[in-house]
């Protein structure tokens, strides 16, 4: 049926944490704005801390609106959960958020179905977990909770939710009875509520394996699930792990630099992903900026040099610093900016230039000579440039402003520069900007630096800026730009320490974005130690998961830069490096990195050249089918030990080994122990209490139970056991 229009539900403060005062006011049901006394506050930031509404009868809770000060305030909740539930003893899990530390409502849904079932509440607990302010307590302005409170509608999502508990409990109990082998109390219970504890195809796979021992039967059944996709879910869950390739094309076997791109940092490369090929353009060799352009094909696996000298053929100068970007609809190359020594900065140098590279005519285009005068940003270095190929529109943001005489990069005699938020419409050739730079941090303000990351979402249509360097600050605070709202959204001001969970403080990584999967990936390069005063250049690299706003580190390398292993020719994985650059072929899952430079530990001028292929992998369907036709013959092997050690060393020996990952140390090793199986007697196989058909059942159903992992959820018995909820 048709839920009416949502409804504000009256609710009245219950209860709130017996463990330190807390001040409950009568007004907290008024959204008091400007009134800082106007709230809820624990005495103190350690749990338990919560904060329980009893509603005045029972209703869905659908969405729930938290109101703040007028100014942002320390006290805010940077996250927090909320419970919903019939009763305050009994409550799941409905919400897990935070608020940013504005002043604006903010609104957030909150669970209210089970199986596209509305499920009702009486109690709504919150719970704070994190303020703003790190060392201070929580406090709760305002709280608004939407939902249905028609009775029409409420009492037959009670009547489902009571049946529904029901049927979940009957469930536990059936797989209680079948995991100890209950049989009879098993048939009875499921002849007498007809209740179904899982898919007919675990059914079936639970006949197969566990109760007649059918061990080939059950491969097959498993083999069908994996082709059928029922473990889809699973693979994509499942943690990533690198697999980095040295690319050693084929212009290398003639070992000449004339064939290849020599060692360089500062350069920049795009990659279209629709022919595989890779443009690489400029850089810096250790003594002088370069001027080259090269294309790789990865389907050729070769280099081609298709310009010695751009400046020559109409083209950009030699140039290090620089930006580039690539519109794959209409195979055009962009590139804007430079670094200039301060020694060879004039007024007439200082022009900010602005070059097109058609791929289809292999021609340079000169768009404008000085992009300042045309409303566009003054000659910058290290800024970033994103380009949305669907509306033909350039994003460039940051970089620091050359000036003419300033002295170096750190120098004090006057005031480091930094350019704002542009956007270049290609078509029409005119420049806009949409935000200056500010030095504020007001909700809607950009603050510039150089040696960030700024990613554009097609599919969101929002840029994400991350890290970078501001003079002597370094930054870690994360936010996104809706280009059509014009809206900034603060993902993390960077205040908290939040060491092991998010990148270090950097200012020279790597950043791509996959708008398939919504993440985006960070390579790291020279970042800052706070604590330590000094400067590291290692090898970790970051996923950010954009739906569920989480960082995860893929892997960490304690390798750093080496006297000696600069190219890293026999590695497994790149030295770590800065200065380098990272292009990512979304189409088919691959980053590609090239040159940097490696660090303090080499000679100052010593640059990179090295190039590798990156690769994220999950496990395949292929490798998930292997891993259970292991663990089914292992099994099986074990059951044969004790009974013909002839046989089974036989079968160990071909139809066990042919399904063992003998790359996989932790694998391999098992395998090689299970030998020992074949000198244990039948008693040893037994434990106490049990019989050996007891424990044979009971080891078969540890089998079972870890092959349904695999499966979704909607297919399998309940996740939680009966005895677990016996109190102690």
């Amino acid at each position: 049926m048709d839920a009416p229009t949502p409804t504000i539900l009256i609710y009245s403060v219950h209860k709130w944490s017996s463990y330190s005062a807390a001040y409950v006011p009568e007004n907290i049901l008024v959204d008091k704005t400007n009134d800082q006394s106007s709230r809820w506050s624990s005495d103190s930031n350690h749990p338990p801390q919560f904060l329980v509404l009893k509603l005045s009868h029972t209703a869905v809770a659908q969405s729930i609106s938290f109101g703040k000060y007028e100014k942002t305030h320390v006290c805010n909740l940077k996250k927090f959960k909320v419970y919903g539930g019939m009763t305050e003893e009994n409550m799941i899990e409905i919400l897990s958020s935070g608020l940013k530390n504005d002043h604006k409502k903010e609104t957030f849904p909150l669970k209210h179905k089970i199986e596209e079932q509305m499920f009702p509440c009486r109690y709504i607990k919150i719970v704070p977990i994190l303020s703003w302010g790190p060392s201070f307590n929580f406090s709760i302005w305002y709280v608004e909770l939407q939902g249905i409170d028609d009775s029409e509608v409420v009492f037959p999502c009670l009547h489902w939710y009571t049946k529904y508990r029901e049927r979940e409990a009957i469930r536990l109990c059936l797989k209680h009875f079948r995991q100890h082998n209950y049989t009879e109390a098993f048939e009875s219970l499921q002849k007498k509520t007809r209740v179904a504890l899982e898919h007919p195809t675990l059914t079936q796979l639970h006949e197969r394996l566990v109760i007649r021992g059918d061990f080939s039967a059950s491969e097959h059944l498993i083999e069908k699930a994996v082709n059928d996709g029922l473990f889809t879910h699973y693979i994509s869950q499942q943690d990533y792990k690198p697999r980095w390739m040295q690319i050693i094309p084929k212009s290398y076997k003639e070992d000449s630099e004339e064939n290849r791109p020599g060692m360089r940092g500062g350069h920049q490369m795009v990659i279209d992903v629709t022919t595989e090929t890779i443009y690489l353009f400029g850089g810096w060799d250790g003594t002088q900026d370069l001027a080259d352009f090269w294309a790789y094909s990865v389907r050729d696996s070769q280099w081609t040099c298709l310009s010695k000298d751009t400046e020559k053929e109409g083209g950009p100068c030699a140039r290090s610093c620089h930006k580039m970007c690539i519109d794959i609809v209409c195979r055009q190359i962009y590139t804007l900016g430079r670094y200039l020594e301060s020694t060879v900065r004039s007024t007439n140098s200082l022009r900010s230039d602005f070059f097109r590279y058609d791929i289809g005519t292999a021609c340079w285009e000169l768009l404008s000579a000085d992009t300042a005068t045309d409303g566009g940003p003054k000659l910058v270095f290290d800024h970033q440039m994103c380009m949305d190929s669907e509306r033909h529109m350039i994003y460039t943001f940051g970089g620091r402003v050359l000036t003419a005489g300033a002295g170096g990069e750190d120098s004090r005699s006057s005031e480091a520069q930094f350019s704002g938020l542009f956007a270049y419409h290609c078509a029409s050739g005119t420049w806009r900007q949409l935000r200056e730079d500010s030095s504020n941090a007001g909700p809607e303000d950009v603050q510039s630096r150089i040696g960030h990351c700024m990613l554009f979402h097609t599919k969101k249509r929002h840029l994400y800026v991350f890290s970078g360097q501001r003079s002597k600050t370094y930054l870690n605070d994360f936010f996104s730009y809706d280009v059509d709202a014009d809206h900034v959204e603060i993902i993390s001001d960077g205040t908290k320490k939040e060491t092991g969970k998010v990148p270090m403080t950097g200012y020279t990584q790597r950043a791509t974005i996959d708008t398939e999967l919504d993440e985006v990936h960070v390579l790291s390069g020279l970042s800052k130690d706070k604590e330590k005063r000094n400067e590291n250049v290692r090898n970790s690299f970051w996923i950010y998961n954009i739906a569920r706003n989480t960082w995860s580190c893929m892997y960490k390398s304690d390798q750093t830069g080496k006297e000696g292993s600069a190219r890293c020719l026999h590695d497994d994985e790149p030295c770590p490096r800065f200065a380098h650059q990272l292009v990512y072929d979304e189409k088919h899952k691959v980053h590609y990195l090239f040159g940097g430079n490696p660090g303090k530990t080499s000679s100052p001028k010593m640059r990179l050249d090295d190039f590798w292929s990156l690769r994220l992998c999950r496990p395949s369907h292929d490798d998930l089918l292997r891993k259970c036709r292991y663990l089914i013959r292992k099994h099986r092997f074990q059951e044969k030990a004790m009974e013909d050690p002839v046989s089974a060393l036989k079968f160990l020996q071909t139809e066990l080994a042919e399904t063992v990952d003998h790359t996989n140390p932790r694998e391999a090793r098992e395998f090689q122990l299970l030998t020992t199986s074949l000198f244990k007697s039948s008693s040893d196989f037994i434990s106490i209490g049990y019989s050996d058909v007891d424990e044979t059942y009971a080891q078969r159903s540890q089998l079972f139970d870890t092959l349904v992992s695999f499966f979704p959820d909607s297919m399998t018995p309940p996740r939680g056991n009966l005895v677990d909820l016996i109190p102690l």
